[in-house]
């Protein structure tokens, strides 16, 4: 007991004679932020660059699927779908060039639930958020899209992002 006393009475004193400056600086953040994509920003990160991350977006949340460059690298099986938004091809769980697209319109209730199903599944619970698809935040006018709200996911609090 006397010896944490002591361990609990030098914290103290070193917290007290260290300025929050110095404590900040051996602080060093975890958490990422996310950022605002266009669909040009996107096409960077396809994975044909080496030392390049590899992202991909579902449904206007862009992923970081580096780690899966078994599937998502060049020559992998679906290297199509990176670099861009791909919900209609996942939805459909299509690879043709017409559906590598954002637009939903027209896919069946299935479909539309197979996406939510791969959505949550695959991508939340494997993959980090790295972003926001543009038009998943705004309008086409450019205002803030009302109906917003980001997506939870245990890797970072992006709450605090918007």
């Amino acid at each position: 007991m006397p010896a944490l006393k002591v361990c609990s009475t030098l914290v103290l004193l070193y917290v007290l004679y260290c300025s929050a400056d110095e404590i900040k600086l051996k602080h060093k953040p975890t958490l990422k932020p996310v950022r605002l994509f266009t669909d040009e920003d996107l096409e960077k990160y396809n994975g044909h660059q080496e030392g390049q991350p590899i992202y991909m977006a579902v449904k206007g949340v862009v992923f970081d699927v580096t780690k899966g460059k078994e599937f998502y690298g060049i020559d992998a099986p679906y290297n199509a779908l990176v670099g861009r938004d791909s919900t209609r091809a996942v939805a459909k769980m299509s690879l043709d060039p017409e559906d590598l697209t954002h637009d939903t319109t027209g896919l069946t209730e299935e479909q539309l639930q197979s996406l939510e199903s791969v959505f949550s599944g695959t991508y939340k619970a494997k993959y980090p958020i790295v972003g926001y698809m543009y038009r998943r935040i705004l309008n086409e006018d450019g205002s803030p899209n009302k109906d917003f709200q980001p997506e939870d996911q245990p890797q970072f609090s992006i709450r605090d992002e918007f």
